[in-house]
């Protein structure tokens, strides 16, 4: 059986989700790196006694990556920008296009979710 037959179950649901959605998902190495490195610290750590916990931390981890970061960012200052590698800015500055879609999307397929997050 080829990978992608494999993974066939798990790649169906995000179809579901509209174009706009699954492009921000997709075209967002950002995203998917701090996604990779928070699910690593939520599965080392197990269980957690309370969703504060967990939120705590997650705000921990995120701020610990950004200051990682922003630490790789200040070696390369002066460097031109085709010879500099560190990464980009996860939390503030990051700028990613389509988010507006990919919120609208988002609230229409989750208003019990996002709604009075945003209003």
């Amino acid at each position: 059986m080829l990978t992608w037959e494999n993974a066939w179950d798990r790649f169906v649901p995000f179809l579901a989700f509209p174009p706009e959605l699954r492009k921000i998902i997709y075209t967002t190495n950002a995203i998917e790196s701090l996604n990779y490195q928070l699910r690593k610290i939520i599965k080392n750590r197990g269980h957690f006694p309370t969703d504060d916990a967990v939120i705590k931390l997650l705000w921990l981890a995120i701020r610990d990556i950004e200051d990682k970061r922003a630490r790789q960012r200040q070696k390369e200052k002066g460097k031109p920008r085709d010879q500099r590698k560190a990464p980009a800015r996860l939390v503030e500055g990051a700028t990613v296009s389509g988010w507006k879609q990919a919120l609208g999307a988002l609230v229409l397929h989750y208003p019990d979710r996002l709604t009075h997050h945003i209003n």
